[in-house]
C-alpha cells in the first residue's frame, strides 16, 4: 500500500503549485496515496477527522505552525517533508512529538551561495562603485572611475559557518582568493570579527538567525574596513545595526554595502537606506526564486523516497540545528 500523504499549507495551493511545479506535485501524487485537498491552519478542524491514517506531510513556505495538541490528533503521522529552508517557525512541536522533519535547506543554500559568489567577484573588481562613477561623463574618459583591487589573492571573510557560508566557500575554491570562515559563536573563532573586517576586502554576512546575533555587526566593524571594501548581507537584516551602517557609509563613500536583506523588509519608506549612494538594495532575491524553487521539492521528494526505503536521510532536521543554518 502507498504511504498516506497530504499537502499542508496556509496559502491554499499557491505555494504548493509554485514549489512543486514542473511535475513535482504530480510525482508526489504518483508515489503516495495523496489526500485530495491542501490542509491549512484555518481548515484543519474541517479535515482532521479524515486524516487519522495520515503518515507524511509535504509542504513548503507557508507550512502551518501546528501545536503539539493538533499533532497528537494525527496519530499515524511520522514525518514532515518541507521543500524550503528554515524550519524554526513550525518544527519544534513536531520534534517534541518525535516526528521526523526534513528540510530542503541545502537546496536553498545553493542559489544564495551562487548569488554571493557573483557579488564577491564583482566587488573585487570594484564593479558596483565603478558603475556609479561611470554615470558621470567626466570620470570615465579621464580614468578616475573607481577600480577595485581585482580577484587575485584578495581576502574574503564569510561571517558564519553554516550551510550557505560553506557552499559559498566551496564555489570560491577555483578562484585565487584567500577565503576565511568566521564561526558564528565567539568562543569558536580563531579570527575575531574585528580582525575579519580589518583585513578583508570583502565581508559577507551568513550569521544564523539567533537572538544573540541581533545588531552584532556595527559601526566599529565598518570603520575598520580597508579602502574600497565591500560588505554583503544575505543573512538577516537584524544582524546589522543599520543606523550604524548608514552613518559609516556616509563617512566612507569609498565603501560599498550590498544588502539583499534589511530590517524591516522592505525598508520603511523614509529609511535612509534608500538615500545613501554606496548602499545598494535588492529585494531578497538571493534565495530560491522562480525555476530554482523546484530543486527544493526534489530534495524533499528524494528524502521521502529514502524514508520509505528505510535508508539514511540526507536532510533531516534536529533540535540543535534550528536557527543555525
Amino acid at each position: 500500500m502507498k504511504t498516506k500523504a497530504a499537502f499542508f499549507n496556509n496559502d491554499s495551493s499557491k505555494n504548493i503549485d509554485y514549489v512543486y511545479a514542473g511535475g513535482r506535485r504530480e510525482k508526489v501524487a504518483a508515489i503516495t496515496d495523496l489526500y485530495p485537498e491542501s490542509v491549512s491552519i484555518s481548515n484543519f478542524e474541517q479535515h482532521v477527522d479524515k486524516l487519522q491514517d495520515l503518515e507524511v506531510i509535504f509542504s513548503t513556505w507557508g507550512m502551518p505552525a501546528l501545536s503539539e495538541q493538533q499533532i497528537d490528533r494525527l496519530p499515524a503521522l511520522k514525518a514532515v517533508f518541507y521543500a524550503a529552508g528554515a524550519t524554526d517557525g513550525f518544527a519544534r512541536p513536531f520534534l517534541k512529538r518525535n516526528k521526523i522533519v526534513v528540510s530542503a535547506w541545502l537546496a536553498n543554500a545553493i542559489p544564495v551561495a551562487e548569488f554571493c559568489v557573483g557579488q564577491i567577484l564583482l566587488s573585487c573588481k570594484g564593479y558596483f562603485r565603478n558603475t556609479m562613477d561611470c554615470r558621470d561623463p567626466r570620470k570615465w574618459p579621464d580614468g578616475t572611475a573607481f577600480r577595485g583591487r581585482g580577484v587575485f589573492e584578495e581576502t574574503v571573510a564569510l561571517i558564519g559557518a553554516g550551510s550557505i557560508a560553506m557552499k559559498t566557500k566551496e564555489l570560491l575554491e577555483p578562484f585565487s582568493l584567500n577565503v576565511i570562515v568566521i564561526p558564528s559563536r565567539a568562543e569558536k573563532r580563531t579570527v575575531s570579527l574585528e580582525e575579519a573586517f580589518r583585513t578583508s576586502y570583502i565581508v559577507s554576512n551568513h550569521l544564523p538567525n539567533r537572538h544573540d546575533n541581533i545588531g552584532v555587526i556595527n559601526a566599529a566593524h565598518f570603520r575598520l574596513m580597508p579602502y574600497g571594501a565591500t560588505f554583503i548581507n544575505t543573512g538577516r537584516g537584524a544582524q546589522v545595526n543599520e543606523q550604524d551602517l548608514v552613518t559609516v557609509m556616509r563617512e566612507r563613500p569609498d565603501l560599498t554595502a550590498l544588502l539583499d536583506v534589511t530590517n524591516p523588509e522592505p525598508p520603511l519608506p523614509d529609511s535612509e537606506l534608500y538615500t545613501v549612494p554606496n548602499i545598494q538594495l535588492s529585494s531578497h532575491i538571493a534565495g530560491s526564486i522562480n525555476n530554482e524553487v523546484v530543486r527544493m521539492a526534489d530534495y524533499a521528494i528524494e528524502d521521502f523516497i529514502r524514508w520509505e526505503k528505510d535508508e539514511p536521510l540526507k536532510y533531516q532536521i534536529s533540535e540543535n540545528m534550528l536557527m543555525t543554518s
